[in-house]
C-alpha cells in the first residue's frame, strides 16, 4: 500500500516564525512512519518556499531558535507533490487564513480552519464580537487602529484609561503574547501602544481580568468538536503574565491537568469551547483560552494553529483525555483528507 504523502509546512512570515519550526520537529518525531511519508516544506521570513531535507535543523539550541534559511531553492505550492498539507503555521500568513486560501486556490488539501474561520480566529477584534453574539462573556475593551493613533494620541489614551487598571495591550493579529504588555499607568500605555503597533496596524486594549488562565484543546473527529480536560497555567517567577519568554524560553510555566475547579466548571468551559469552535466555524482542532474568576467564565481567545510540539499544551490537554500525540496527528490527517473543499463547489 502505497503511504500518504504529507507535506509539514513550518517558518512562514509572523513573528512566530521559530515557534512554527519547533511545531514542525514535534510532528516530525511523531508521525507514523507506517501510514505516512513526511515532507518537509519550509517558508522564510521573506516568504520564499523550500523543501527541506527531512534532518533540517528545527530545535531549539540554548537561546538559539530556528529558523528556515533565505539561501534554499526556492519552489512554490504548485510544484510540491504531496496528497496533504500539514500548516504548523502560526500567526499571519498562516494562521490568519492567507495560507489556507494558497491551498484552496491550487486544490490542495490541508488540515485545520479554512480561510474565513482562520482569519476570523486570527483577528481577535473580529472574533469578540462573534464570541459574544453566542453567549461567551469577553473582556471589555477597545481597537485601535495605526491611522487614528497618529491623528488623535490623547482622545484615544483618555478613552482607553476609562477601562481602568491594570490593562492589556496587544496586536489584534498576533499570537504567543508576541507585542502583549501589561500596563498600570497611562505613561505605560503610551508606550505599549506603539510597542503592540510593531506586530500590527490594529491594536486591542482590554481590562486585565483577575483569574485563573484555563485553557481547552478542541478536536473535531467525524464532524464533532468535542473538547479536551481543562487545564490551569501557573506562571512562575517574576513575570507579570503569560508572556513569549514564559512560553517558550525560561522553563517558567506549568501546566496542571486536569485543572482543579469546582463542581461543574470543567463540564461548563468544555461547552464554551465548543461553542467558541462552531461559532467561528473552525474545522479541525483549536485551543481556547478562557479566565476563570472563581464567578465568571470569561474567553480570551481562540487558536486555530496551537504550539504543537509534544510539550505544548494542545497535546497535554488530550494526552489527559486519553489520545496521545501520534494519535492527534492522525486524526488530523485523516479528517483533512475526508473534509470536502472549503469554498463553495
Amino acid at each position: 500500500m502505497n503511504k500518504i504523502r504529507v507535506g509539514i509546512v513550518c517558518g512562514g512570515k509572523s513573528s512566530e516564525h521559530e515557534i512554527s519550526c519547533i511545531s514542525a520537529a514535534g510532528v516530525l518525531s511523531a508521525i507514523d512512519l507506517e501510514k505516512y511519508e513526511p515532507h518537509l516544506i519550509g517558508i522564510s521570513k521573506s516568504g520564499k518556499w523550500a523543501v527541506l531535507p527531512i534532518d533540517y535543523p528545527l530545535a531549539i539550541e540554548g537561546e538559539l531558535l530556528p529558523e528556515i534559511s533565505e539561501e534554499l531553492p526556492e519552489t512554490n505550492i504548485n510544484e510540491i507533490d504531496v496528497d496533504l498539507l500539514f500548516p504548523v503555521l502560526h500567526g499571519p500568513y498562516g494562521e490568519d487564513g492567507t495560507f489556507q486560501g494558497q491551498c484552496e486556490m491550487a486544490g490542495i488539501k490541508y488540515v485545520g480552519s479554512g480561510v474565513l474561520a482562520s482569519a476570523t480566529g486570527m483577528d481577535k477584534s473580529f472574533a469578540k464580537p462573534i464570541f459574544q453574539s453566542h453567549g461567551l462573556e469577553v473582556a471589555p475593551g477597545m481597537v485601535i487602529r495605526e491611522s487614528d493613533w497618529q491623528i488623535d494620541e490623547a482622545r484615544i489614551l483618555a478613552s482607553a484609561t476609562q477601562l481602568g487598571n491594570p490593562l492589556f495591550v496587544k496586536p489584534a493579529r498576533s499570537g504567543s503574547s508576541r507585542g502583549t504588555s501589561k500596563v498600570k499607568n497611562i505613561r505605560e500605555l503610551k508606550a505599549a501602544i506603539n510597542f503592540a503597533l510593531q506586530f500590527d496596524t490594529k491594536v486591542l486594549v482590554e481590562s486585565a481580568i483577575m483569574g485563573r488562565e484555563i485553557e481547552c484543546a478542541v478536536l473535531q473527529i467525524n464532524g464533532v468538536a468535542l473538547a479536551s480536560p481543562v487545564g490551569e497555567i501557573k506562571v512562575l517567577g517574576d513575570h507579570e503574565f503569560y508572556d513569549f519568554e514564559a512560553k517558550y524560553l525560561d522553563a517558567s510555566t506549568e501546566v496542571v491537568v486536569p485543572a482543579q475547579l469546582p463542581f461543574g466548571v470543567q463540564e461548563e468551559i468544555q461547552n464554551l469551547a465548543t461553542q467558541a469552535f462552531d461559532a467561528l466555524g473552525c474545522e479541525g482542532l483549536a485551543r481556547v483560552d478562557f479566565f476563570y474568576t472563581g464567578e465568571k467564565i470569561i474567553i480570551n481567545e481562540i487558536n486555530t494553529m496551537p504550539g504543537f510540539t509534544a510539550a505544548s499544551v494542545f497535546p497535554k490537554l488530550w494526552a489527559a483525555g486519553g489520545i496521545g500525540y501520534t494519535e492527534l496527528i492522525t486524526n488530523l490527517i485523516e479528517g483533512a483528507l475526508a473534509r470536502p473543499s472549503k469554498v463553495t463547489r
